[in-house]
């Protein structure tokens, strides 16, 4: 099952701007919608381009990601389905507006990042809190209460207390039996969570308004944050390659900020990308940080896990220094691994197996 990533906000900040940026899909930008739209999105990687460009592969695949663009949550009620969508996401992206523009409405009349992003987390946090209430409420009620019961009780009153002095979970500092009783219950401030603070063209070099204090919070509570200008990434996209570098160079911006935002998303969901590479495909592989050769196998085909025998490796810093495949024969690059091994981001990976 593909992992997913929410992006959540008030309405009118940019978020299915940022949606249709990323995936390609062609939703309507402006407009309050009030279904969820859902669609893959391609994780740009120069590694793959870079493949790409070496073999001129019969085909290209880039890790992909399932993206929910979720309605903007509505001040004045309707957040159950907002918190439904929010549920399915593995990691949320919180798209906060910073930018000035009379043309677009504003939910709460004037701009002002802090309140809404604070807007956006309040109901974030009442959601569990009402969940842990409910649970505590439950167990209290119970007759016989066991032992086992006792102690999800004791954790449940500190996730409480953490909930109540506005703390998310993701930032409690919560030990190991704790965080797997958290994972069995489905807590939205448990997701990972990153911040875009969507600018105009203006504030990429002026700053705005309560920047400081947007970043004091992220940071102090262990939130990546971005600042990207939606309109901007918008007019990079709709540019041919060969005018985009040009463009950033003009406007004194090293790389899109929507290959930031992908990568970020990326991170935080814990993923990294062994590559398989050939005349037939140049392909990324997303697996969770810390899989084994064997499982990185499964991954293509279980067949392939099941007849495991070595995996031949080159790292693609390597691969990429000496230029070529016959480069890296010469120079004894590839190594033999076994069914332990920890793959690497960023591996180029060939499997011997036998069924």
């Amino acid at each position: 099952m593909a992992l997913t990533c929410g992006i959540v906000g008030l309405p009118s900040v940019g978020k299915t701007t940022f949606f249709k940026i990323l995936t390609g899909a062609n939703v309507s930008v402006g407009t309050y919608a009030d279904q969820a739209n859902v669609e893959i999105a391609n994780i740009p990687d120069w590694r793959i381009d870079w493949f790409k460009e070496l073999y001129q592969p019969k085909k290209t695949t880039y890790a992909q990601l399932q993206l929910i663009d979720i309605p903007g949550l509505k001040t004045d009620g309707g957040s159950r389905d907002f918190l439904s969508q929010v549920g399915k996401a593995d990691a949320l992206v919180h798209v906060v507006r910073a930018f000035s523009d009379e043309q677009v409405f504003h939910i709460n009349s004037d701009v002002n990042p802090m309140r809404d992003l604070d807007t956006v987390n309040s109901e974030l946090l009442l959601a569990d809190l009402q969940l842990v209430e409910t649970r505590i409420e439950r167990i209290k009620s119970t007759k016989k209460i066991t032992l086992e019961m006792e102690n999800e009780l004791g954790i449940m009153e500190k996730i409480k207390e953490g909930l109540e002095q506005e703390t998310m979970l993701s930032n409690m500092a919560l030990e190991t039996e704790m965080s797997e009783l958290i994972d069995q219950m489905n807590f939205v401030t448990d997701k990972p969570m990153i911040v875009v603070i969507n600018i105009d063209e203006d504030q990429l070099h002026d700053g705005y308004q309560q920047q400081d204090d947007l970043l004091h919070y992220c940071r102090e509570n262990n939130i990546f944050m971005l600042e990207i200008c939606a309109q901007v990434e918008m007019e990079i996209n709709e540019l041919p390659k060969e005018e985009r570098e040009e463009f950033l160079s003009d406007l004194g911006i090293n790389e899109p900020g929507i290959l930031r935002l992908a990568a970020t998303i990326y991170d935080t969901l814990g993923l990294i990308s062994f590559l398989t590479v050939g005349k037939d495909e140049v392909r990324a592989w997303p697996i969770r940080v810390g899989l084994n050769a064997k499982q990185a196998a499964g991954k293509i085909h279980s067949d392939i896990a099941r007849g495991f025998i070595r995996a031949e490796v080159v790292a693609f810093e390597d691969f990429y220094r000496v230029g070529s495949t016959e480069a890296v024969k010469e120079q004894n690059l590839q190594r033999l691994e076994g069914k332990e091994y920890i793959v690497k981001d960023g591996d180029v990976m060939n499997f011997r197996f036998n069924v």
